[in-house]
């Protein structure tokens, strides 16, 4: 029997709607959450990207603001915008679009955020709080992965969990995040010896490796959940990390790419946004 369809939209649009009212309650006390983009140049995916975050955050009540700046802008430029929005208190969360151009340190930027404000959950404190298990901003892909195992009832307390990808982006913080659902994690990569045998015996597969089709159907274990995370432009089509029409005759459940994980990455730095500017009362 075909797997199960994850529907991450369909999830997604749910979440923005338990934000929304998260976001009205918070306005009753006098908070709006607010969200800052900051965006140098004009790479156009990324201003794509800006553009629907600003909608979506409209969408659900936040106050939204995006800085556009110049190609050329300096990094002591952003630096300083960074900071200006770390001391602005009606600004819960920030984002730094990248890529950011050649000529910018992106690490040196991203390291300038406040860690209470770091919605994409990438800066070194958060990652360090990830690991040692205390409440942070998790990055929103991890986030997401997490969020609809949860909402599709994938059981992960016991579970035999494999990663394969090992990246500070999605790798590395969705196996801790599985590690903290009690799962027994396994973390692959490129010079993972059998990997096959590996992937055959989890419970829970989760790929990110930015290799289309690399897992087949004969790498899943039948009944397994699978999530693709995978981004792969092939012929003007986007496909992911699994063979997915392989996958599903042998999966219980799957996500497709599109519609699958990308959906939860946007809904997830809503999470952070509304997350943070409710601690903010504290």
């Amino acid at each position: 029997m075909a797997a199960q369809i994850i529907d991450g939209k369909a999830i997604a649009e749910r979440i923005r709607a338990e934000i929304r009212e998260k976001s009205d309650g918070l306005a009753r006390k006098g908070v709006r959450p607010g969200l800052a983009v900051i965006l140098v140049g004009e790479d156009p995916p990324s201003v794509l990207y800006v553009n629907s975050k600003e909608k979506t955050a409209a969408e659900v009540g936040f106050t939204s603001k995006v800085l556009r700046m110049p190609e050329d802008t300096t990094q002591r430029e952003l630096i300083a915008e960074i900071r200006r929005l770390n001391a602005d208190t009606e600004i819960h969360g920030i984002l730094v679009q990248m890529p950011l151009p050649k000529h910018l340190d992106e690490k040196a930027a991203m390291d300038e955020v406040d860690p209470d404000k770091d919605v994409d959950g990438l800066h070194v404190i958060n990652a360090g709080r990830l690991a040692a298990g205390i409440p942070c901003l998790a990055p929103c892909t991890p986030k997401g992965v997490i969020e609809l195992l949860k909402r599709c009832d994938v059981p992960m307390k016991g579970s035999n969990a494999v990663v394969v990808g090992r990246s500070n982006l999605v790798g590395k913080p969705v196996a801790q995040l599985l590690l903290a659902e009690h799962a027994t994690v396994t973390i692959c990569h490129s010079r993972t010896r059998d990997l096959a045998d590996i992937t055959r015996r989890a419970d829970i597969l989760v790929v990110a490796i930015r290799q289309k089709n690399f897992i087949t159907g004969d790498m899943i274990k039948p009944g397994a959940a699978v999530i693709d995370v995978g981004i792969n432009r092939v012929d003007g089509k986007v496909v992911g990390d699994v063979d997915f029409d392989a996958a599903r005759e042998v999966a219980g459940a799957i996500t497709p790419m599109p519609g699958g994980v990308g959906r939860m990455t946007v809904a997830m730095l809503l999470s952070n946004t509304v997350d943070a500017a409710e601690r903010s009362l504290a």
